[in-house]
């Protein structure tokens, strides 16, 4: 189609929320981190255990959710993942040490796992190829907005309500997403296509998983993703304990490198959009703007020897602007090189590959950090973008076409 019908905006809009929500959800976590591992006794060794928690059932989910979004759709699929995270979400109100913590933190990721494939596969379905990037960075970047409004949000309300309280806050924000997402799909039923036509078809799997281009990406992501987990989940802890921030301190700062990945996320999707109609090749497109963000990732070895707080947040800022730049244009380049009816799969998968990634550095930070500093992890993240790049772009892109697909594909 050439038109988008106003409701399809208006849905990518609340996936702009549903994705806020998801990283709200669990940067409350990182926020509270110094007020939790004081409070339960916690070392970062016991921490990363807390964070691989989530990362383990967060990875998993990401493939079984992708596809359960290509099997069921984006409005079913959606209403269903939020509905976990939130109550998992307010369950940590619940907790009453690191088991607790990391009980609650397993079943975010269960419901959380799906959304991002959710937001990719709805954005593609929903919008044509010259409008598709900025529909995607708008559906997934909220995600950065999530996380600028977690630490001031949540060093407010836990100032007031306690830390638990902080948790419930973002439960009953989830059950308030729900009922507008129903109002929405009401409205939207008939007017868009992909989101309930496609329901119940997907590629299968064996098709998907000889294709060359497939193992290309999973790698890529597999190398890249480690570093976006280190600053969501443990840049906390290194303003508490290298630089002497209080949570106040973390919560008036650590917002700033999340806004420049919300302005870098939707921002570069528009920046892609305009030379794929000034008639670049999708492919060629992406791929520029993929390594301009590569160049640009090394400005995280020079956070940590910054002279000053100020320049470190400055440096950092810098890195996620350049992620965001790179994940926007990532999954406009999966959407490309795979059939709308693959593409919550793929997105799903390559997740997953990160999240295995993710894990297993999670537990090599709270290891490193304790016997060493956080001078290595951060020396480390600033080569992961170029490798991921040559992996990526060394695949190739399709070069058969996809078979038509029918309802009974499994």
């Amino acid at each position: 189609m050439n038109r988008t019908p106003r409701i399809g905006w208006v849905l990518c809009g609340l996936l702009f929320v549903a994705t806020a929500l998801s990283f709200l959800d669990r940067q409350v976590l990182s926020v509270l981190a110094p007020v939790l591992t004081a409070e339960f006794g916690m070392s970062n060794a016991v921490y990363s255990r807390v964070v691989f928690a989530f990362v383990l059932s967060y990875t998993i989910m990401f493939s079984v959710g992708g596809r359960l979004m290509d099997r069921l759709g984006v409005p079913l699929g959606m209403a269903f993942a939020l509905g976990v995270w939130s109550a998992a979400s307010a369950a940590h109100a619940l907790a009453a040490g690191a088991l607790g913590l990391g009980i609650a933190r397993f079943f975010l990721g269960f419901g959380e796992g799906a959304c991002f494939p959710a937001a990719t596969k709805g954005a593609t379905e929903w919008f044509p190829l010259e409008k598709r990037a900025l529909a995607i960075g708008i559906a997934n970047g909220g995600s950065a907005f999530g996380a600028v409004l977690a630490p001031p949000l949540t060093a407010w309300v836990a100032g007031r309500f306690g830390w638990r309280g902080a948790f419930l806050a973002t439960g009953a924000l989830g059950l308030t997403w729900l009922a507008a997402w129903v109002i929405s799909l009401r409205a939207a039923r008939g007017s868009l296509s992909g989101g309930y036509s496609a329901r119940g078809r997907s590629v299968p799997l064996r098709q998907l998983l000889v294709r060359r281009q497939l193992w290309h990406v999973l790698a890529a992501r597999f190398f890249f993703d480690p570093v976006f987990y280190f600053y969501m989940f443990w840049i906390p802890q290194y303003l508490a304990r290298e630089r002497g921030f209080s949570l106040d301190e973390i919560g008036s700062r650590f917002w700033i490198p999340f806004l420049a990945l919300g302005v870098s996320n939707i921002g570069s999707g528009r920046l892609s959009d305009i030379l794929v109609r000034r008639g670049w090749a999708p492919r060629r497109a992406r791929s520029t703007l993929l390594g301009i963000a590569a160049f640009l990732t090394p400005v995280s070895w020079l956070a940590v020897l910054a002279p000053t707080p100020g320049w470190a947040i400055g440096l950092m800022s810098g890195l996620m602007l350049a992620h965001g730049l790179w994940i926007s244009n990532f999954l406009a380049f999966l959407s490309d090189e795979f059939p709308s009816q693959a593409i919550a799969t793929v997105t799903g998968l390559s997740g997953t590959a990160g999240g295995i990634a993710g894990m297993l550095s999670s537990l090599a930070v709270g290891a490193v950090v304790d016997r060493y500093s956080f001078v290595p992890v951060f020396a480390v993240s600033g080569v992961l973008y170029p490798l991921a790049l040559i992996i990526l772009l060394s695949g190739g892109g399709s070069r058969s076409p996809w078979p038509a697909v029918s309802e009974s594909n499994p």
